[in-house]
């Protein structure tokens, strides 16, 4: 405005602050739902502010942190991967998607993005100890589908048991882990044993259809040929 006090160029100033005004009273609306864990509502406020200042790597975060609380994990890993990029050594956002492929059963992107993290900063205390727990595991699948490709059933069978020993906290493992364990008893002529293992996966998950699969082979051994 003191450059060049034209008309235009007032009006245009003028409206600008208005909007710089109206964008931090949203801003300050944001934060308070965030607060009140109304995160339905910060969500919403974040979108309006979002639309104008794309490139704000917090509100993005902040975005994020909601989207999580409302269970919507991949909604979150899309604004943590801009705020990663946006941000110079954002080794939180990459712990942060990393810890929610993990949390979704994807341990083979869970690794690649912690090890982005301590690309960043090797002595992240949180990164460094998610890095050991997902190579772990990871090692312990990809040796256990090597046992499979083999036909060495028992010993993929005996992995995959380490597997549930290894993550007893996050469920998707255990359930996978006894879909492949189901799918080797049945190769492995054990279709009582196969039976019994595909029906509890498929408890939890009626459309599995790799359990479905197995398990009507197993069926077959049986001559069960209704089921």
């Amino acid at each position: 405005l003191k450059s060049n006090p034209s008309n235009n160029e007032e009006k245009e100033a003028q409206t600008q602050l208005t909007k710089s005004d109206e964008l931090q009273r949203l801003h300050s609306q944001a934060l308070s739902a965030y607060q009140q864990e109304d995160y339905e509502a910060a969500i919403s406020l974040l979108d309006e502010i979002l639309a104008v200042c794309v490139w704000d790597a917090e509100l993005r975060e902040l975005r994020a942190e909601c989207y999580i609380k409302e269970g919507e994990p991949s909604k979150a890993i899309s604004d943590l991967k801009a705020a990663a990029k946006l941000k110079n050594d954002n080794t939180e956002a990459f712990y942060k998607i990393s810890k929610i492929y993990y949390q979704l059963g994807d341990h083979e992107l869970s690794l690649s993005e912690v090890r982005e993290c301590l690309k960043l900063d090797q002595d992240h205390k949180q990164c460094f100890s998610l890095y050991k727990q997902v190579k772990k595991l990871n090692k312990q699948i990809e040796s256990a589908e090597e046992f499979i490709r083999e036909g060495r059933y028992e010993d993929a069978i005996s992995k995959y048991e380490s597997v549930m020993k290894t993550e007893p906290e996050v469920p998707i493992y255990s359930t996978r882990a006894k879909e492949r364990i189901c799918h080797c008893l049945s190769k492995n002529q054990q279709p009582t044993e196969a039976i019994k293992l595909c029906s509890e996966v498929l408890q939890l998950e009626p459309t599995n259809v790799n359990a479905l699969k197995d398990r009507a082979e197993a069926y077959l051994l049986e001559d069960m040929y209704e089921e």
